[in-house]
């Protein structure tokens, strides 16, 4: 098992970044990613699938790769959620979604779906479930959500996503709570650019926040972190660059001491506004674990850099990410069995 101490400048940069690619295959692109930019983490979409038994050798291949290369084993993720959000299709089970779950109100749902999705990923290579959705959609919003959570009730979906994750975790399939603090409120998506949400904090509170509290307490693996700003929370940067939420808020006040996730820095939200070097700088004063990016290789290669950069500044710095990274090792060792 590494330890991050024994782990060198561009180790330890490379292990908190989450990289998507192109291909189907090991190839040169994602050979780079794992060896020049020693990347933690590979996220898997509909591009890189046609089959279980290629995704299983292309997760196999990848992990290979990384030891190989003297690097610790991989985070392998995936958005599977069930409803539209699914990137396995049959002959993986194909789930309803949390709207379904939520409008049933079944709790046996929620937990078959924890429970089959875990055994199947888990089957084909990939350690990491992006879900549940835990974001509240309150009447009288076009959420983009609408169609991926579980409803309008913070206590419904709190007990949901609760059992999602159990069924999940159980299985031995780390969950990810999203999108903190929650995007249910949104109406503009942050694919194509920066939503602000002038929510009060006791709405916030009372409402948005439930869900994740619950998730906290119940030992989630992960959260991710929303790209919206939060004006009641941090009226000048987005959550997932916020060291105000991420820190602050979520570590510090709701005591979560797992992994921590951007959504992807290729989005709207985040490439109209800010460059790469800005983003990966307030990722590090939030203490964000895991920065994600799911397109952009010239966005990786430089935000890589930027890590490298930033980690051999000052001892303490160095030290700020070798926390990091040591959470990032801790699960893959609990759940990989190596790092």
């Amino acid at each position: 098992m590494y330890d991050a101490d024994s782990l060198t400048h561009e180790q330890l940069a490379g292990q908190r970044l989450m990289v998507g690619f192109e291909g189907k295959v090991l190839d040169d692109d994602l050979r780079f990613m794992i060896r020049d930019l020693r990347v933690g983490g590979l996220i898997l979409f509909k591009r890189n699938v046609s089959d279980p038994f290629q995704v299983a050798e292309l997760c196999e291949a990848a992990q290979a790769y990384a030891v190989d290369s003297g690097n610790p084993s991989l985070i392998i993720a995936i958005d599977q959620e069930g409803g539209p959000v699914a990137r396995l299709g049959p002959p993986f089970t194909v789930f309803p979604g949390n709207r379904a779950i939520g409008a049933a109100r079944s709790e046996q749902s929620a937990r078959e779906f924890g429970t089959v999705t875990a055994r199947e990923l888990r089957g084909v290579g990939i350690n990491m479930n992006f879900a549940p959705v835990l974001d509240v959609a309150p009447p009288g919003f076009d959420s983009v959500m609408a169609d991926r959570v579980f409803g309008e009730d913070p206590e419904l979906v709190a007990f949901l996503g609760k059992t999602v994750i159990t069924g999940l975790q159980d299985n031995g399939m780390p969950a990810t709570a999203k999108h903190f603090p929650g995007i249910g409120r949104t109406t503009l998506d942050s694919h194509a650019d920066l939503p602000y949400l002038d929510t009060e904090r006791q709405i916030l509170d009372e409402t948005d926040l439930v869900p994740f509290r619950v998730a906290v307490t119940s030992g989630v693996e992960a959260v991710m972190l929303s790209h919206v700003v939060y004006k009641a929370l941090d009226a000048e940067w987005p959550a997932s660059l916020s060291a105000i939420v991420a820190k602050d808020l979520l570590r510090d006040k709701m005591g979560f001491e797992g992994i921590t996730i951007t959504d992807d820095l290729d989005m709207g939200a985040i490439e109209k506004h800010f460059d790469i070097e800005t983003a990966v700088r307030r990722i590090l004063d939030a203490e964000v674990d895991i920065a994600l990016i799911c397109h952009n290789r010239q966005k990786m290669e430089r935000a890589h850099q930027a890590l490298v950069e930033a980690v051999g500044e000052s001892e303490e710095s160095r030290q700020k990410t070798s926390a990091s990274v040591q959470r990032i090792l801790n699960l893959k060792q609990k759940y990989l069995g190596n790092a």
